[in-house]
């Protein structure tokens, strides 16, 4: 029998982390916002502020909402921090060696019956919970960025993962208002799997030449009806989460057609990571972006 989620600690108060902890919080939930550097909190809380006096501005939240789900959420200064709650999602940098040492230390500040979560895109799911004390209570969770816009949550059994708890997962998602989907643990899941080979294959196109930035973007937004470009959604994923991710896939499935395009490599090395960075396949320092090639 899976258990009611009321308390929820997040580690990485980045984008996805603060996002994850702004929804959890409009929910009802109670939230415990953890990062390795208090300036990090900080900054995540000051963005879940914009966002949520923008749902205010939007007529999405009243202001009593707005307040009452802002007072859900408190900073955690350290792991031990976390022990009371039912649930502890890791939200940290796609790297899993960083994850795998989140876990190790964070367990044996948890109660036995908590469950753990990794927001990974990519990661083996079954490997990481090799990294805990409670494989059975541990389970993917990936939410789609930006988390309070986006409507689908995957959610990812790894091989020792009881029915319980991703029942308990399944309730929590929709208890958020968002629609789950199930994957089996492989390679970048499903959404990874199949956006990230296309954005690959849109560098590749720019990279051998074939067309511009801007002409890439215009043919897949007008001819393929995407609300945004490829190259521009690279941009705003990060061009190091989405090299990060090809090379799961390559490494993970042997297929040649997973290989990351040199150019997103190159752009990586120049640390040009799109918008975060400023640059990327376009250029965000002026009034408006232009293509970098």
């Amino acid at each position: 029998m899976g258990i009611d989620i009321k308390r929820v600690g997040i580690i990485g108060a980045g984008q996805m982390g603060s996002g994850i902890a702004q929804v959890c919080a409009v929910a009802g939930i109670d939230v415990l916002l953890n990062d390795r550097e208090a300036s990090r909190i900080e900054s995540g809380l000051a963005t879940i502020d914009g966002n949520l006096a923008r749902q205010v501005a939007k007529a999405h939240l009243d202001e009593s909402q707005r307040r009452d789900a802002r007072e859900r959420i408190a900073p955690a200064a350290s792991f031990s921090d976390l022990g009371a709650c039912d649930l502890v999602i890791e939200a940290a940098t796609e790297d899993e060696a960083t994850k795998r040492q989140i876990f190790s230390t964070l367990c044996p500040m948890l109660g036995p019956d908590a469950l753990v979560a990794t927001n990974t895109s990519s990661i083996s799911i079954t490997r990481l919970a090799a990294a805990t004390d409670r494989p059975e209570r541990f389970i993917g969770i990936h939410f789609m960025n930006p988390v309070p816009v986006m409507q689908l949550v995957e959610l990812i059994r790894g091989i020792a993962t009881e029915d319980a708890t991703y029942e308990s997962a399944k309730a929590f998602i929709a208890k958020l208002g968002k629609t789950s989907t199930m994957s089996e643990d492989f390679p970048a899941f499903i959404v990874n799997r199949i956006l990230l080979p296309m954005i690959n294959e849109a560098i590749y196109t720019l990279y051998e030449g074939v067309g511009s930035v801007e002409a890439i973007d215009t043919a897949m937004r007008l001819g393929a009806n995407h609300p945004m470009g490829p190259l521009q959604l690279a941009d705003f994923i990060g061009l190091d989460t989405c090299l990060s991710v090809m090379q799961v896939l390559y490494e993970g499935l042997a297929d040649s057609k997973y290989r990351p395009c040199p150019l997103l490599v190159k752009y990586v090395e120049a640390g040009w990571l799109g918008r975060k960075t400023k640059r990327g396949f376009y250029d965000y320092r002026g009034e408006h972006p232009v293509p970098t090639r």
